[in-house]
C-alpha cells in the first residue's frame, strides 16, 4: 500500500525542485516532466505538487486543474511531437510506482508495437454476469 507520508516522495521532491527532472510544465499546482523509464520517448508524467497518492484521494479543488493539463498535455504529444494520438492512464495502488499520484500521458503512433494494455484482458461469461458487475458498480457509485 502506499505510504501517505509526503517525507522521501521522489515525486514532491521533483515537484519541488528538489531533484532534477525534465519539466514539461510548471504551474502552481502541478508539474509535468518526462519519464525516466518511457515507454515511447516524450513520455510525460502529470503530478499535483500537493501530495496526493491516489486518484480517489485528489481533492475536488484539484480535479479540473488535473483534467485540463491532462487534456493539454494529450494534445501536445499531437502538436510537439507530431504523434498520431495519446495513450493516457493512471494506477491507484496496484502497479503504482510512486506513491504520489501520476498520470502518464504517452505519445502514440500507428504501428508504434505497443499492443494493447499492460495487463492481460478477460471476458465476461455471459450477459448476466456483466449485467452484475455493473450493477455493483453503480450500486456503489449511489
Amino acid at each position: 500500500m502506499p505510504s501517505s507520508d509526503p517525507a522521501g516522495c521522489l515525486f514532491c521532491d521533483i515537484a519541488d525542485g528538489r531533484l532534477e527532472a525534465q519539466m514539461v510544465l510548471d504551474e502552481e499546482d502541478f508539474v509535468a516532466f518526462l519519464d525516466r523509464r518511457p515507454v515511447f520517448k516524450g513520455h510525460v508524467l502529470l503530478v499535483p505538487r500537493e501530495h496526493v497518492v491516489t486518484l480517489p484521494d485528489l481533492p475536488a479543488r484539484l480535479r479540473d486543474g488535473f483534467l485540463a493539463h491532462a487534456q493539454r498535455l494529450a494534445t501536445a504529444m499531437v502538436e510537439g511531437l507530431a504523434a498520431q494520438g495519446s495513450f493516457v492512464a493512471n494506477n491507484n495502488t496496484v502497479s503504482q510506482s510512486v506513491a504520489h499520484l501520476h498520470l502518464h500521458v504517452v505519445p502514440r503512433t500507428k504501428g508504434d508495437g505497443l499492443r494493447g494494455f499492460f495487463w492481460p484482458r478477460t471476458s465476461y461469461a455471459d450477459d448476466q454476469e456483466a449485467a452484475t458487475y455493473a450493477a455493483r458498480l453503480r450500486a456503489s457509485l449511489q
